[in-house]
């Protein structure tokens, strides 16, 4: 009975903010660059799209985004009322963010169980973190490559209740998620699977231009230190691989590689 009150509240508080935030006017900047939404249909809107998130809160940009598209705008205002959308809403968004770097969001149906079962502490404070990604089936992801291998940035979410001992270990794991999302992958549109060594070794063998370069040792991102991997003790093969590999360098050179010369 107690988990399911505190369960009640917990969503009630999650509803309540998220109801405040559909209310909220944005002033518009001089240098204001548009974006696009897709909605559920496949149209395209043009407009300005805010990111929710930011370099501290990343994985809110995953959870919805704000919109007002170019036909809404009245400029003899100074602030516009901006629409919230969701993935239940539109299945992709293109968005400008404060540096007008272009970021590309896509929905996918993915749940990030790694972290949903990964955490430094136990208690509420551990059951919320669980939830939050566990809970997660669709959400938007960044698209950091395109191309017939599709790579996609995810960040895990966060409890968002800690107390006594466990703050500093939930602030310290905060940290941690902030700063080392997880790379997943959809080849020519199929199943979407966390990206590691082993499974980048696995998706570029059926192309011999890249399977040539793999076993002739030329991707730097796929060997492996034979010093650093003395030092992880009794870890078998693939968890070391894994924890040596640098999963955006094999983006960037891996897949880059794959996607520009393999059918």
């Amino acid at each position: 009975m107690k988990k399911a009150l505190l369960l009640g509240m917990f969503t009630l508080v999650s509803f309540n903010a998220y109801a405040q935030e559909d209310n909220t006017d944005y002033e518009l900047r001089t240098d204001e660059k548009y974006g696009y939404i897709v909605d559920k249909g496949g149209k395209k809107t043009e407009g300005i799209v805010r990111l929710n998130g930011d370099a501290m809160n990343p994985w809110n940009n995953q959870k919805k985004v704000k919109f007002i598209a170019v036909s809404d705008i009245d400029k003899s205002k100074k602030k516009q009322k901006f629409k919230t959308l969701d993935s239940d809403d539109i299945k992709e968004y293109v968005a400008f963010d404060e540096n007008n770097n272009e970021r590309h969001f896509e929905m996918i149906k993915y749940t990030n169980t790694k972290e949903g079962f990964n955490t430094a502490t136990g208690g509420l404070s551990g059951n919320i973190k669980a939830f939050n990604n566990l809970t997660k089936s669709t959400q938007f992801a960044e698209v950091v490559k395109d191309g017939k291998i599709k790579v996609y940035k995810l960040y895990g979410y966060p409890t968002t209740f800690s107390a006594g001992g466990q703050i500093a270990l939930a602030e310290k794991e905060t940290e941690r998620m902030r700063n080392s999302p997880s790379y997943i992958y959809s080849k020519k549109g199929g199943k979407i699977e966390e990206l590691t060594l082993a499974k980048a070794k696995m998706i570029i063998a059926d192309c011999s231009y890249a399977k040539g370069k793999l076993t002739s040792g030329s991707y730097a991102s796929l060997k492996n230190d034979e010093k650093k991997r003395s030092g992880l003790g009794k870890l078998i093969k693939s968890q070391i691989d894994d924890v040596m590999s640098n999963v955006p360098e094999i983006v960037e050179e891996v897949i880059t590689d794959y996607n520009e010369n393999c059918k």
